[in-house]
C-alpha cells in the first residue's frame, strides 16, 4: 500500500465503516436529528461520539470514521476531539462506569478508602474492566456534589454518602444483574450504552422519576424562602424578578409541585435589607459604614 492510500482524500475515509446496514441507517436516522439542532453540522461531533459509544460501548475505529463522513471531517479531527473528554472510552467500556470521587474533600471523608478497596474487591485499577465485562472502575477528580462527599457514580447517576462497603455491596449487585437506585435522579442505574444514548440527546424520561435534588443541595435555598430573603433587583430592571419555593417543595417532598406563593425581588426582608441580627451582623454593618463614609471623603 502507498502513502498515498493512506492519505485520506475525503473526511472520514480512513477507517471503512463496517456497521451493517439496519445499524447504519438507524445511525444516519439519529444523526441527522442531532444535525438539525445546530446551525454548524460540525458542532454536532460530541453528541455524535456519544451516539456511535451507545452502539459500540465505546468509539470504535468505525464510529470514528462515521462521525467523520456524517460531519465532513477528517478522522484525525474526530480523535482529537475523542481523546480530549473522558467521558468517551477509546477501548471497549463495562456495562457500568463506576466513578470515585478522589478530589480534596471526597477524598479526605474517605473517597481514597473507598476506591482502594474497590480495586481490591474487584482485582482491577483505574480504567480497567472485569472479566465479567460488567464494570470499569475509574478515580475521578470531581463528581460536583461535594455536599454528599464521599461520593461515587454509576454511568453518571450520583451515590452519595459511601463508604468501602457501601460501594463495594453496588458493585456486587450491579454485576450480579440486581435493580440498583441512585441516590438521586432515575430510580433504577442503566447500562453504559443506554446512558450514552441519553447524552447524545435522546432523553429516556427517567430522570425525573426520584429526587432531583437533595436537602443539601438547596438548604440555602430553603432558608431563603423560609425567611423570605430575596436578591435585589439588576441594575435597570423594570420589574423585579421573582424567585419561584419550587425547589424548595421538590426538596422536601421528592416531587416537582410548585410552591403556593412567591415571594417578590426586593420586598421588605429581602436579603438586601435583613434586619441586623446579631453581633457579627452588627460589626459588619458598621464596618461598612466606615468604609462607605471613609469613601465619600475621598471623594
Amino acid at each position: 500500500m502507498s502513502v498515498e492510500e493512506l492519505v485520506p482524500r475525503e473526511p472520514g475515509r480512513v477507517h471503512a465503516a463496517s456497521y451493517d446496514d439496519v445499524t447504519l441507517a438507524r445511525l444516519e436516522a439519529d444523526a441527522t436529528v442531532i444535525k438539525a439542532r445546530y446551525p454548524q453540522e460540525r458542532s454536532a461531533l460530541l453528541p455524535l461520539l456519544h451516539l456511535v459509544q451507545s452502539q459500540d460501548g465505546y468509539v470504535s475505529p468505525r464510529g470514528i470514521a462515521f462521525c467523520a463522513q456524517t460531519l465532513g471531517l477528517t478522522t484525525a479531527e474526530v480523535s482529537a476531539v475523542a481523546t480530549f473528554y473522558t467521558q468517551y472510552k477509546r477501548h471497549p467500556n463495562g456495562d457500568y462506569t463506576v466513578g470515585v470521587c478522589t478530589n480534596t474533600l471526597c477524598a479526605v471523608m474517605g473517597g481514597d478508602a473507598i476506591y482502594e478497596h474497590l480495586c481490591d474487591h474487584l482485582g482491577i485499577g483505574h480504567d480497567e474492566t472485569t472479566e465479567d465485562g460488567k464494570v470499569t472502575l475509574e478515580r475521578v477528580e470531581c463528581n460536583a456534589a461535594c455536599d454528599y462527599a464521599p461520593v461515587v457514580m454509576v454511568n453518571w447517576e450520583f451515590f452519595d454518602n459511601q463508604t468501602p462497603e457501601s460501594a463495594a455491596a453496588v458493585v456486587d449487585a450491579l454485576r450480579a444483574g440486581e435493580p440498583v437506585a441512585p441516590t438521586r435522579g432515575a430510580d433504577q442505574v442503566v447500562t453504559f450504552k443506554e446512558m450514552s444514548r441519553v447524552l447524545a440527546g435522546f432523553p429516556d424520561g427517567r430522570a425525573d422519576e426520584g429526587v432531583g435534588a437533595g436537602e443539601a443541595t438547596l438548604r440555602g435555598t430553603v432558608l431563603a424562602h423560609e425567611q423570605g430573603w430575596t436578591a435585589p433587583p439588576l441594575p435597570g430592571q423594570d420589574e423585579p424578578r421573582r424567585t419561584s419555593a419550587r425547589t424548595t417543595t421538590r426538596a422536601r417532598t421528592g416531587t416537582a409541585r410548585a410552591a403556593a406563593s412567591e415571594p417578590r425581588t426586593g420586598d421588605e426582608q429581602s436579603s438586601a435589607e435583613r434586619p441586623v441580627t446579631g453581633e457579627r451582623d452588627a460589626s459588619s454593618q458598621q464596618q461598612e459604614t466606615k468604609q462607605a463614609s471613609s469613601d465619600a471623603k475621598e471623594d
